[in-house]
């Protein structure tokens, strides 16, 4: 599984100096203010500036979206960084390295489940495919949220509430 990294990153930032920005942004996922820094210089320079200090946050959160996705957990070498906010990521990296031949976690399952529906999911389907009750699917589904594994918005013709996946 291939991971980001905070050096590529970083010589991503650097491209600004050829009046390219927003390589890094585009690198660790966020495809949206990557465009963003693309079409404005980076905010005038303000938002690359920023970045310097965001890189290492934007790197690890992007591996552990990557390892989430791919059911995958750390090597030995890698470390881990943690906010108190992400410990419920901890528990279902806990939970990846000693998965059972027939079970998966939740997040898995949600995040499989969103991969065959084109990324896009409702709580009903959410609770179909991981057979969770009703509560604990919507705390699942804000999890994915929190850890920016999924957008919030609406349907557009039914004003349904919709999960969109990065996947």
């Amino acid at each position: 599984m291939k991971q980001v990294s905070s050096g590529t990153a970083y010589l991503l930032w650097c491209l600004c100096f050829f009046g390219i920005c927003g390589g890094q942004r585009f690198y660790t996922g966020h495809i949206g203010s990557g465009l963003i820094y693309l079409l404005t210089f980076g905010f005038l320079g303000i938002g690359q500036l920023i970045d310097l200090a965001l890189i290492p946050g934007m790197v690890d959160k992007r591996n552990v979206y990557l390892r989430g996705l791919h059911g995958g957990t750390p090597s030995v070498n890698q470390s881990v960084t943690l906010n108190i906010g992400e410990i419920p990521q901890l528990q279902q990296l806990q939970a990846a390295q000693l998965p059972t031949a027939s079970s998966i976690s939740p997040m898995q399952k949600l995040l499989k489940a969103a991969k065959e529906h084109g990324g896009q999911l409702s709580i009903a389907q959410a609770a179909m495919h991981t057979e969770l009750s009703p509560e604990q699917v919507k705390e699942l589904l804000q999890e994915a949220t929190r850890a920016g594994y999924a957008e919030v918005n609406n349907d557009p013709n039914t004003g349904a509430i919709r999960y969109h996946f990065d996947v």
